[in-house]
């Protein structure tokens, strides 16, 4: 980045915090030691790996011995849609929704072709929210695992998390039959307040370091104590057993280090990007009509907001915004470049005329509002621009 890059793609990836930085550099520099050796300098940095699994337990509600380390959040949702699978092997029914990110719809699809496994996907309507009943009559003895992620990472929309987790709970006392429950919460994790304690039938809670200003690389998984659990990587005795593989130290702690920013600055964070958020949103939306919110304005994260701006197309919108060092995004990172539609405006069943003309601006802490006064500025005249050559705008 130059000083002049203007980010606005914080869903995609955040920059490392200095206050990270600054934890993580002795674990690189020099207290490179083993944390499993049985010596005092592998010793000590175990010591700073436990608080790091403290610092992230407690931004979550959790128990530390319920913080499992992965490498990303993508390991995180693979290893718990795995182990409910061999957990349950009887069971071959999954319960997720049509806008889940592709860490878990193709994993699941991979599942339905590999294992013979029933894969219900649950839409959603033109908020982008979910259909409750869809969920009730979808549950059944046969059901493995719900897979539902917190908030969504291309809307911010969020998910009735509560209200799901008590479905299950009954579910599961009617049936005699426990179902598991996993949310991929790598959107949500440091954005909103999450009590894994509140969610009472919740087992499994998937976390991504690069989306709260640690580095890339590192994520967690939340693993309800006393959950019939199956580890994902198999070897040594890492993760009391749950995790294998030679600890990351120093990503590790700096992880712990931004869940516990996190922790101390979500109030204010949310205050602030949600002022920036809602003062881009009317602006553009004013300036650029025909221009459209996706996804339900009141129930999303207060940094996301993905916006169509009828007739254009959305890539046009990013080159140009990109050579004046704005960064925005299209969609998820993790899907760009497949050529196709946005599954979740898909499913919300966005109009032709819009659907490939959003944007998705995800603000962060970092971000200034005179930045914010630029892209207003420049924005418009982008959409006006890309309109005169545009053929649909002429239909």
């Amino acid at each position: 980045m130059t000083p002049e890059t203007i980010y606005l793609d914080n869903n995609a990836t955040t920059c490392i915090s200095l206050e990270v930085i600054s934890e993580m550099m002795p674990y690189i520099k020099t207290l490179y030691g083993n944390p499993s050796s049985m010596h005092t300098f592998g010793s000590s940095i175990r010591e700073k790996i436990e608080e790091a699994r403290e610092r992230v337990a407690y931004l979550i509600g959790a128990e530390p011995e319920e913080i499992v380390f992965t490498s990303c959040g993508t390991e995180s949702d693979n290893t718990a849609l795995m182990s409910a699978v061999d957990a349950y092997p009887h069971k071959k029914h999954i319960i997720t929704t049509s806008v889940e990110h592709p860490a878990v719809l193709n994993f699941v699809s991979h599942l339905q072709k590999t294992k013979g496994f029933r894969v219900t996907y649950l839409p959603v309507d033109g908020k982008g929210n979910l259909d409750m009943d869809e969920f009730l009559n979808a549950i059944s003895e046969e059901t493995s695992i719900v897979s539902v992620m917190y908030a969504n990472n291309e809307t911010g929309v969020i998910f009735p998390l509560k209200e799901i987790a008590g479905i299950i709970r009954e579910k599961s006392m009617e049936y005699g039959r426990k179902i598991l429950f996993h949310t991929d919460a790598v959107q949500a994790v440091g954005k909103i307040p999450i009590n894994v304690k509140e969610l009472s039938s919740l087992d499994m809670l998937s976390i991504s370091g690069h989306k709260l200003h640690a580095p890339k690389g590192i994520g967690a998984l939340y693993v309800r104590k006393g959950m019939r659990f199956h580890p994902y990587i198999i070897g040594g005795h890492q993760e009391n057993g749950m995790r294998a593989g030679t600890e990351n130290t120093a990503s590790i702690i700096g992880l712990g280090k931004a869940c516990e920013l996190a922790s101390e600055r979500l109030p204010d964070d949310d205050s602030y990007i949600g002022r920036l958020r809602d003062k881009l949103e009317s602006s553009l939306l004013e300036r650029c009509s025909p221009a459209r919110i996706n996804g339900d304005k009141e129930r999303r994260l207060a940094n996301t907001t993905n916006i169509s701006f009828d007739y254009v197309s959305g890539e046009a919108i990013l080159v140009k915004l990109n050579e004046h060092g704005i960064c925005v995004s299209t969609g998820s990172a993790c899907a760009s470049g497949s050529g196709e539609p946005s599954h979740v405006l898909k499913a919300m069943s966005v109009p032709p005329e819009a659907i490939h003309g959003s944007i998705r601006f995800s603000l962060g802490r970092y971000n200034k509002e005179a930045e914010i006064d630029k892209v207003v500025k420049i924005l418009p005249a982008i959409v006006n621009e890309l309109r005169e050559i545009s053929p649909l705008s002429k239909c």
